[in-house]
């Protein structure tokens, strides 16, 4: 039998500079072989320079969008990044408790790369207590496992691993932590599952284009979850498909801030 193409949700904000958001998690859903649908959570005002301005969508609007998708496309798997406040949240919330879909993968956006921040601070609870519980697996960075857990930033792996089984704690299914912010040659990830952790370190890709990394893993993940045996599979693949875009991401000429996009159709272009 023909291999099903699957049908990948984002639901996130949209970068109008095409590096991250929901034009990034599109890319990256067609790159990986998977058909991309979209739910704006917020317009930003933002380029490779940084965002200067976010303007959130109605809750109503989003759960509006949402049902459109679900009721009407077999939604094989989601993938959750901006969310900008707690109405969102638990908007968001809500509809996947109704439509339970089978994977779901949940970046935990709170600040942006400059710094500008993507999430209220009363949605943290929000996050937390709603969507943690219903995610297959959240993949937050140092800076967002720490604002999660209000600790402070974890400055070794092995801070990295209590603090990813202190989110599990809190429900995820999974939790990829992730390392980048760490010094050093390489930039270590720890995949928390309940019967195993695994570490999964790559040599550090030296380059300027940078904006959307975080977006593009988690959509990769969300693409290729459907198409793997299982979670960690996808996620290693996906990791892959990421070193790639970063390291061909020489190859552009977008923008003139510090941090440009990803190559995300390096494989075909």
């Amino acid at each position: 039998m023909e291999h099903m193409i699957p049908n990948v949700l984002t639901i996130a904000g949209s970068d109008p500079s095409g590096g991250a958001g929901i034009q990034a998690d599109l890319k990256t859903f067609s790159a990986l072989g998977a058909y991309g649908t979209a739910a704006i959570t917020a317009l930003t005002v933002q380029n490779t320079r940084g965002v200067t301005a976010v303007h959130p969508v109605s809750a109503d609007v989003v759960s509006a969008q949402l049902d459109a998708v679900f009721s009407d496309l077999r939604i094989d798997a989601v993938k959750i990044g901006m969310l900008a406040n707690a109405a969102i949240v638990r908007a968001v919330a809500a509809v996947l408790e109704r439509y339970q879909p089978a994977h779901v993968v949940l970046d935990t956006v709170i600040l942006s790369s400059s710094g500008h921040s993507l999430l209220e601070p009363d949605a943290l609870d929000a996050l937390r207590e709603r969507l943690l519980p219903l995610a297959s697996i959240i993949t937050p960075n140092l800076h967002e496992a720490a604002a999660l857990l209000d600790q402070p930033v974890a400055a070794d792996e092995a801070q990295m691993a209590r603090q990813g089984d202190a989110l599990h704690a809190l429900g995820a299914h999974a939790v990829l932590i992730k390392g980048g912010h760490l010094p050093g040659d390489f930039s270590p990830d720890w995949l928390i599952e309940a019967s195993r952790h695994t570490r999964l370190a790559g040599a550090r890709v030296n380059v300027t284009g940078t904006h959307g990394t975080g977006c593009t893993l988690s959509a990769a993940i969300a693409a290729l979850r459907p198409q793997r045996l299982d979670l960690a599979n996808a996620v290693s693949d996906a990791k892959t498909y990421l070193t790639q875009a970063l390291i061909h991401s020489t190859r552009l000429s977008v923008g003139q801030g510090t941090a440009g996009p990803l190559h995300h159709c390096h494989a075909w272009w």
